[in-house]
């Protein structure tokens, strides 16, 4: 599936240090995925001893990333 970062997430994902492999990686490989607010989703990972959280839409035929934290 293919995946669209938006502006707010690639900065938040620069100041934060994270990756788009990171951010892919949480979202194949979740924790857990519960819902939020607005029809958006909140995936939470785990990447060498680092918790990282995914806030998405999951939309037709891709998947919209909100931000990282």
């Amino acid at each position: 599936m293919r995946i669209v970062y938006s502006d707010h997430a690639k900065k938040r994902m620069g100041q934060r240090g994270i990756t788009e492999l990171e951010v892919e990686y949480v979202l194949k490989y979740p924790q857990y995925i519960k819902k939020s607010f607005e029809g958006r989703k909140e995936a939470l990972g785990i990447i060498k001893n680092r918790t990282i959280k995914v806030e998405f839409v999951d939309i037709e035929n891709y998947i919209r990333i909100i931000t990282a934290i």
